[in-house]
């Protein structure tokens, strides 16, 4: 018995050692307790959350209104004009003390950062998309040490550049001087909340010898194939040997607050994406570079990835500085990434070649022909010179295309070369028959816009703000003459636009959802009947970051879908070819319907006397996500909608196209 306990002990104090041993090769402190933040020169401080940024923080010691909520995006903008400051401590042993090697290590620091320990300057960083390491073995003590972050004002940084270049100034916007989200300083579908703070991991990394960094071996081979041919020229994917048709959308940051965005919530988004039979997904160049979990959610679900680089809409700057901060981010978030078998391209940039050729600069801002020769050698020299050659010493074997798209939506040889984003349909006003003729070989982007649901308008505005066109709508509206633009497309698809005005909010908010529907649905449909000629669909866009009226086709709150999503899912099966509506909806000969509806478990049963558009099943306050909505019913034929969970005595409101009209007629 003796003899067995000592052996035990035995086993226990040697596994225990070895454990140790491991350990000590490199100890790793995760720094995200008791950190606090102020106002630079304030001199309270307040609990703050790393990971984290600033809105967060101050939204959280009830120093802000919430952002999202009615008008109050605006009454929050003197925040991005401030300096802020970060602190915490934390305690060192002896142990940690003797390793060779001590390094602070940030993930990720938005985006001017000073960080001093214990008083001492030890770190000057300028990238968001970076991984800064700094070794700090002489500046630490062992016991207590303080960390502090100043983070200087990006907005104040970049309008400071952008004059110090005059009277030559880069198009279109002062943001593209930071390396920084640019959606941040605005967008036709997000606010503007220009934040900071520490948004990704902050940790102490102390070890003996530097561990040797695992060999990359490639991965599901991948070719962009790019072949002249009759027409012009191919663009598809083809991997493991095989072409792939492409059916998906752009991702864009699921939230203006990245703090905001948790595995639950990247679960909901990616889930959304499989479950409307999607497998690509385009990561847009004016976002981020998406967390771990992204990915790691598109290799289970088999969802392909098209990885922008984070340059989106703006010509960039020629210096040795800002060159040799983008390659140190390019490389590592290429080798940070290049394990994802789900990533199939990596892109320049969103835009930006396309900008410059079509969208009017030069003459816009009065530029001289050396100004745009300068601006265009330094964009060729970054994006079709640098850029590949950095991927390709970390990540040889996927493909890399220099912009989205090729050509502008403008111009003939979109449609027969390259990948595309077609914005004849919304932005030039054209009929959605006209993408028969307009569809190119891939086309990366296009889409129609609706309003967000309106649960999602009943929670970020009062009851006073719930009329067409409120001044909180048009808070909630970024898109240049968004509305006027809306009414264009439902006068000549849904009703007559002199009955606009009149409508009552909700059943606005429907009909822009019914045209979003038809919109997708036949837009994806003229694409698929195209293939092999077109080989790729990819609606702008899935998700949105805030309560907005935007082309996505799921909402804000919980990822509800909207109509449009129901639209994808059906398109985009591959066991059928999808149809094609070239009857407008408001040339329909609708009779009343006279839906009767009864719920058993969670399934509800329609059935109309006479045929029915767009019936759509609203269950009040119900956060999930129904089997089916907006359907067709045939006359007295009965069709089944469930919905997950249980509720108790649910509140159901059924409505159709012909309700909704019948109202302004």
């Amino acid at each position: 018995m003796n003899f067995r306990k000592g052996f035990y002990w035995l086993v226990i104090i040697c596994l225990t050692n070895f454990s140790l041993a491991v350990h000590a090769q490199k100890s790793v402190m995760v720094l995200k307790s008791g950190w606090e933040f102020r106002q630079q020169g304030a001199t309270n401080w307040n609990a703050a959350t790393v990971p984290g940024e600033v809105h967060s923080d101050l939204l959280n010691n009830k120093m802000i209104p919430d952002p999202y909520y009615r008008d109050n995006e605006k009454k929050v903008q003197w925040v991005e004009k401030e300096n802020w400051e970060y602190k915490t401590s934390f305690s060192v042993i002896p142990k940690t003390q003797k390793q060779k090697h001590i390094e602070l290590v940030f993930d990720g620091l938005d985006t001017y950062a000073t960080v001093y320990l214990n008083d001492k300057l030890v770190l000057e960083a300028n990238n968001m998309f970076r991984q800064w390491r700094v070794d700090v073995k002489p500046h630490l003590r062992l016991g207590e040490n303080q960390l502090r972050i100043v983070f200087q004002s990006a907005q104040n940084v970049v309008d400071s550049l952008a004059k110090k270049e005059l009277p030559f100034i880069i198009p279109d916007n002062p943001r593209a001087y930071v390396r920084k989200a640019q959606y941040h300083f605005g967008w036709d579908w997000g606010p503007k909340l220009t934040t900071c703070g520490v948004w990704k991991e902050v940790r102490l990394e102390a070890y003996n010898k530097n561990p040797k960094e695992k060999e990359y071996v490639p991965s599901r081979k991948v070719e962009l194939v790019q072949q002249p041919d009759s027409l012009g020229k191919s663009f598809y994917f083809k991997i493991d040997g095989k072409p792939v048709y492409m059916k998906g959308a752009n991702y864009i940051p699921s939230d203006a607050l990245l703090s905001r965005v948790t595995k639950e919530e990247y679960e909901k988004v990616i889930k959304m994406a499989k479950d409307a039979n999607m497998n690509m997904l385009r990561v847009w160049g004016g976002g981020i570079y998406e967390d771990d979990y992204f990915y790691e959610l598109c290799d289970k679900y088999g969802i392909n990835v098209w990885q922008d680089f984070m340059f989106a809409g703006a010509m960039v700057p020629g210096d040795e500085a800002f060159f040799d901060n983008v390659r140190e981010e390019v490389k590592y978030q290429v080798k940070r990434l290049r394990h994802h078998k789900s990533i199939v391209l990596w892109c320049g940039n969103n835009e930006v070649d396309e900008a410059f050729k079509n969208w009017g600069w030069q003459k816009k801002m009065k530029m001289s022909k050396q100004d745009s020769t300068r601006l265009w050698k330094d964009y060729v020299r970054l994006f079709q010179d640098s850029i590949p050659k950095w991927v390709k010493e970390v990540d040889p074997t996927r493909p890399y295309i220099s912009s989205s798209p090729l050509f502008g939506w403008g111009r003939k040889k979109s449609y027969s070369e390259g990948d595309s984003h077609y914005w004849g349909t919304w932005w030039g006003l054209a009929d959605i028959e006209a993408v028969q003729n307009k569809t190119g070989r891939f086309v990366s982007e296009y889409g129609m816009l609706a309003m967000p649901n309106y649960s999602a308008i009943e929670k970020f505005t009062a009851a006073e703000d719930r009329h067409l066109f409120s001044d909180v709508l048009k808070a909630h509206q970024k898109a240049g003459k968004g509305f006027t633009k809306l009414n264009s497309y439902l006068n000549r698809y849904f009703i007559d636009s002199t009955k606009v005005e009149k409508m009552e909010l909700k059943d606005y908010t429907y009909l822009t959802q019914c045209l979003q529907y038809y919109s997708l649905k036949n837009i994806i449909g003229i694409h698929r009947s195209k293939a092999p000629y077109n080989m790729g669909t990819l609606v702008w866009q899935l998700n949105d970051c805030w309560p907005v009226a935007s082309w996505s086709v799921t909402d804000y709150y919980n990822r509800q879908p909207k109509a449009a999503w129901y639209a994808i899912r059906e398109a985009y099966r591959d066991d059928i070819v999808p149809d094609i509506d070239l009857t407008r909806p408001i040339d329909l000969k609708l009779e009343n319907p006279n839906i009767t509806w009864k719920r058993r478990g969670n399934k509800i049963t329609l059935k109309a006397t006479n045929a029915a558009k767009y019936v759509y099943v609203e269950i009040e306050g119900y956060t999930g996500k129904l089997s089916n909505n907006y359907v067709d019913l045939e006359a007295g034929k009965e069709l089944k909608i469930s919905y997950e969970g249980r509720l108790e005595k649910p509140v159901i409101r059924v409505t159709s196209l012909y309700d909704v009209l019948n109202r302004y007629n």
